[in-house]
């Protein structure tokens, strides 16, 4: 069964001035090195992209920049539009579909402990927006709380909404999904567990690290299409290998470090974020520095 946008889509970072000014420059750069990279597409404005801490005027200025850096070439665009006011999601969803993205995407509203009713009500209207097919989340870490089966199959019977990100350890929750509405297309979100969602069936992932070894996260994909269960073990080792490395330096300044270290000018990760622990750049250099590492930066 075709399911739309189905594939590995890189949740793109941001480039930054060292004052935390959006910069355009260093944005270009991050889009040079990713577009490299053996993936289906960009997934930009998402939390990887430090979207929450970015202003409406600088959201939209990143989806011009994307969509004029993609055109001419096969990505994939998806705009994550998922901003606590449902107004500025509907005005980032509607600019999408202006400058020709092929998908949406949101969190829930996540500024208050907003219901399911009110979450529901939310992607009604976001995904009534436009034409564009829509990726909505469960992000139990954003949420405070899972989201029950029946409740989100209703939002997944909305129309426009065709896939979902599925950011949780909840396996068997993500199985039991699939089961009941079988047609939607699912992305997982963890990307150190991306081959135990593979082996569950998912159609593609959404993930921070891609930004860095989108090459090797593919192969998993391959991997998985070919049934080919001890390379995907192989595979996702070597992707838990650097996990554990960002998680100790924080994860998107540890994923912009890795970039530095790797030659590309992509700036710091915008304020309150900074690098944590007592020598991250050691932390990332050997991570870099690992040759099962070496094997899939971006040529």
């Amino acid at each position: 069964m075709y399911k739309v946008l189905s594939g590995l889509h890189v949740a793109l970072l941001t480039g930054f001035e060292d004052n935390g000014d959006y910069c355009s420059k260093r944005q270009e750069n991050i889009l040079e090195y990713v577009m490299r990279q053996n993936i289906t597409g960009l997934f930009v404005g998402g939390s990887s992209a430090e979207g929450a801490l970015m202003t409406f005027d600088e959201l939209k200025e990143q989806q011009i920049q994307c969509r004029d850096y993609a055109k001419g070439t096969s990505k994939k665009l998806i705009a994550h539009v998922g901003q606590p006011s449902l107004r500025e999601a509907i005005a980032l969803a509607e600019s999408a579909a202006e400058l020709d993205y092929d998908g949406l995407s949101a969190l829930p509203p996540h500024s208050f402990p907003f219901n399911q009713d009110e979450i529901f009500a939310y992607y009604r209207d976001l995904a009534a927006a436009t034409d564009l097919p829509v990726i909505v989340y469960e992000a139990p870490f954003r949420t405070g709380r899972p989201t029950p089966i029946d409740e989100m199959t209703k939002v997944l019977d909305l129309p426009n909404v065709t896939g979902l990100k599925f950011t949780s350890s909840d396996l068997f929750g993500l199985s039991c999904l699939q089961k009941a509405r079988p047609e939607i297309a699912y992305f997982y979100g963890f990307d150190e567990l991306l081959s135990s969602a593979y082996a569950l069936g998912v159609d593609g992932g959404i993930g921070t690290t891609y930004n860095v070894l989108g090459n090797l996260y593919m192969a998993i994909h391959e991997a998985a299409k070919a049934n080919d269960l001890a390379k995907m073990r192989e595979l996702q080792m070597i992707s838990q290998d650097y996990v554990r490395a960002i998680i100790q330096t924080g994860v998107m300044p540890g994923t912009k470090l890795t970039l530095e270290v790797l030659g590309v000018d992509c700036g710091p990760s915008r304020a309150p974020f900074s690098l944590r622990g007592d020598n991250p750049r050691k932390v990332i250099e050997d991570a870099v520095n690992a040759p099962a590492f070496k094997d899939w930066i971006a040529k």
